[in-house]
């Protein structure tokens, strides 16, 4: 590969990660080729590109984010597979129900909105993390949810009030 090429794929990497705004490197090592042709097609059922580059590579393109993600420069070892996606907490649902009976792939490192995790400790943290989607439901069902007491309260409130009233028009009547 000339230097020519290196520096498309990097930025081409680069592209990636600003555009989706999460990605995973993950290690899948020893794994058959049938298996990774497995993970590529669970993956894109998902909606998460994985894409395999070099460590060196992958460090460069990092380099150019903005704000400092030089903590993943340690998990940049061995083979390394990239997964991007929108969504957070997806590549860590897929690796987690990929590992069923066996423990590749393994999170070597994971970027989520500027914030960077390391090490395969840290799946279930992000298997845990919510989505931007999900997070703004349950801020709307927060919201929500007081105004619904609010309409209920004075419903069942009216409700009496139009009882009072009936009972002392009755008896004035």
């Amino acid at each position: 590969m000339n230097r020519e090429e290196k520096h498309e794929v990097v930025s081409a990497l680069q592209v990636k990660m600003q555009e989706y705004g999460n990605f995973y490197i993950a290690d899948t090592s020893s794994l058959s080729v049938e298996k990774i042709n497995g993970i590529r097609r669970k993956c894109f059922e998902s909606g998460i590109e994985m894409q395999v580059a070099k460590n060196t590579l992958i460090r460069k393109a990092i380099e150019g984010l903005e704000g400092d993600a030089s903590e993943i420069f340690v998990a940049l070892k061995g083979q390394s597979a990239l997964l991007f996606s929108t969504v957070g907490n997806g590549p860590a649902k897929l690796i987690k129900a990929l590992r069923k009976g066996t423990d590749k792939p393994q999170l070597k490192a994971a970027y989520i909105d500027s914030t960077v995790f390391v090490g395969d400790n840290q799946l279930d943290t992000l298997v845990s993390l919510k989505s931007r989607e999900e997070l703004i439901g349950d801020i709307i069902g927060l919201l929500q949810s007081p105004a619904k007491n609010v309409i209920s309260a004075l419903q069942s409130g009216g409700n009496k009030i139009a009882g009072i009233v009936k009972t002392l028009q009755e008896r004035e009547g």
